[in-house]
């Protein structure tokens, strides 16, 4: 009997998989959407989109980028700005309405779960130099959201949302643009070796901390829109429900998860948890992330049990429910609308290269003149740079809110795609740039992941 290599099987299976798939979507297809069931479409739109997105995410893996950048350029793939302009009728059948409803609740409980990790993960107990890492948020965050603002006024109408002001546009996106995406940080990290140097440990802090700003911001925005007269009270009464978080649920919390022996229990009363935070911050209508992220920041850090919970739920979030939420941002896009209109063209490079730039001068430019040495404090620019997913969820909530357009959504998530892209292959320059000028292994700092040696 023949043996075959675990890995290779494995490939070989994939594989399999894939070509009868491809193969049996254009039966489907020829035979009519009205041949094929409400279930049965559903089922065969998630077994698409989690196919394409493992493809791509191994692809990128293979060229050095996070495989979530894969994911994420798996779900524009889907949409109609690829698969809707090359073959429109198998866009058609795999996202009829039915479907689409489908995807964007099952994205929706996977941006709940996964936003509520980012919050069990934010820790501000740990940070070191912490004069450094205040630099590094306050001049990673001005700077692109001041370059956002100024890029929306100098283009007129062109990011106006239906219901909002110009003020609201401006700060939505100076906001979109001054994210740092925490999980796709930590991966490049690992990926790079970089984990465990000062830098490293330096753009984590800073992420979570600017994360944590972004969501408070962002809640407050949505809060403080005129829904009927209704914006004052959204916001008192977002303030309570983050005051009795702190007072009341987050000692609760702690005596729960002290008490429950059964990570089995420990889970239900987390998700549930997560869940009715949601819904409360949807009824006083914020986006029900808002509340996800709030629970997620109340639960203590150090207990063991929440530890393997995470564990946990991320693999099934990140491999299936996260990969519905790219499909669905996909599927709102549009480069189509791009056209030959000059000046979308023109905003969309002027915010990508802004984009990159005010991230890199303000977060690297700021623990530069804090005294961190040159190219570590560039190498600092580069990481955060990366905006991700975060970017992502953030986009959705605010077109969902209507406080930017399609055209706006569409050059905005591209400019997340891009500057994401870019962030790996330049701190790989900056590493072996400094090999090539110090004659010695890149970093420093004497630990395992500052030796490494980049291919």
């Amino acid at each position: 009997m023949i043996s075959v290599p675990r890995r290779a099987a494995t490939a070989i299976g994939v594989t399999a998989g894939l070509v009868l798939l491809a193969g049996m979507v254009p039966l489907w297809v020829a035979s009519g959407s009205q041949a094929v069931d409400s279930l049965t479409h559903f089922l065969i739109a998630v077994a698409v989109i989690l196919a394409v997105c493992q493809a791509l995410a191994a692809l990128a893996r293979r060229f050095g980028q996070p495989p979530v950048l894969g994911e994420m350029v798996g779900g524009l793939v889907l949409g109609p700005s690829m698969l809707g302009a090359i073959w429109p009728e198998a866009e058609a059948f795999l996202f009829p309405q039915s479907v689409i409803e489908g995807l964007d609740k099952t994205a929706q409980l996977g941006l709940v779960v996964f936003v509520f990790l980012l919050g069990c993960e934010l820790r501000t107990d740990r940070i070191e130099r912490k004069g450094m890492v205040v630099a590094t948020v306050v001049g990673g965050m001005a700077l692109p959201c001041l370059a956002g603002m100024a890029i929306v006024l100098a283009s007129g109408g062109l990011f106006a949302g239906t219901s909002a002001t110009p003020v609201e546009t401006m700060m939505f996106v100076g906001l979109a643009m001054a994210v740092t995406a925490l999980p796709v940080l930590a991966r490049i990290l690992a990926d790079l070796g970089l984990e465990r140097t000062s830098v490293g440990a330096l753009s984590m802090s800073a992420a979570a901390i600017g994360d944590g700003l972004a969501w408070m911001t962002l809640a407050f925005l949505l809060a403080g829109q005129d829904a009927g007269g209704q914006g004052l009270r959204n916001l008192l009464l977002a303030t309570a429900l983050v005051l009795v978080t702190a007072l009341c649920v987050r000692p609760l919390l702690a005596t729960l998860v002290r008490r429950l022996g059964s990570s089995q229990s420990l889970t239900v009363v987390l998700i549930s948890g997560a869940i009715g935070y949601a819904v409360l911050t949807h009824s006083i209508q914020l986006h029900p992330v808002v509340g996800a992220f709030l629970f997620g920041v109340a639960v203590p850090r150090d207990a063991p049990a929440v530890a393997r919970v995470s564990r946990q739920l991320e693999g099934f979030t990140l491999t299936v429910l996260l990969p519905l939420f790219f499909a669905g941002v996909g599927l709102k896009m549009a480069v189509g609308l791009l056209g030959a209109d000059p000046l979308a063209w023109l905003v969309l490079v002027g915010l990508s290269v802004a984009a990159v730039v005010t991230k890199v001068v303000g977060a690297g430019g700021a623990v530069r003149l804090a005294g961190m040495p040159s190219a570590e404090a560039w190498r600092l620019g580069f990481l955060m740079n990366c905006r991700g997913v975060t970017e992502l969820v953030v986009l959705t909530i605010g077109y969902q809110a209507n406080l930017i357009n399609q055209l706006a959504y569409t050059i905005l998530v591209l400019v997340g795609v891009i500057t994401t892209a870019v962030t790996a292959p330049l701190v790989r320059w900056s590493l072996r740039r400094t090999q090539d000028d110090d004659g010695v292994t890149a970093g420093g700092g004497g630990t395992r992941a500052d030796s490494r040696v980049l291919p």
